[in-house]
């Protein structure tokens, strides 16, 4: 399996007003953008040519909303997981992320 594009572990994932988890994981390889819970399971995946992904301009910048298959995903990528030195994962490494996976 090929090295994943970009990895964000400790995301706290939620579908609306409900938290589907709060040590989730978002990773972007092979093509696909993959929500996963903290044991692994997969929540949603997609191609990442159909995730939209944005900020709320209102939103802190460790927030972000990805849309697959037609559901919308809030996404608060935590800053815990950064190794010392080495920026954590923000909301705009998750877009830009996104972006440049889709251009292939």
């Amino acid at each position: 399996m090929a090295e994943p594009d970009f990895t964000a572990t400790g995301v706290r994932i939620g579908r609306g007003l409900r938290s589907l988890t709060r040590a989730g994981e978002v990773r972007i390889s092979d093509g696909r953008l993959r929500l996963l819970t903290s044991y692994g399971s997969e929540i949603d995946s997609a191609p990442v040519q159909a995730v939209r992904a944005s900020r709320p301009w209102y939103a802190p910048q460790d927030r972000a909303s990805a849309d697959l298959n037609g559901t919308r995903y809030s996404l608060i990528l935590g800053e815990q997981d950064a190794a010392p030195g080495r920026p954590g994962p923000s909301a705009r490494r998750f877009i830009e992320a996104v972006r440049s996976a889709a251009r292939g």
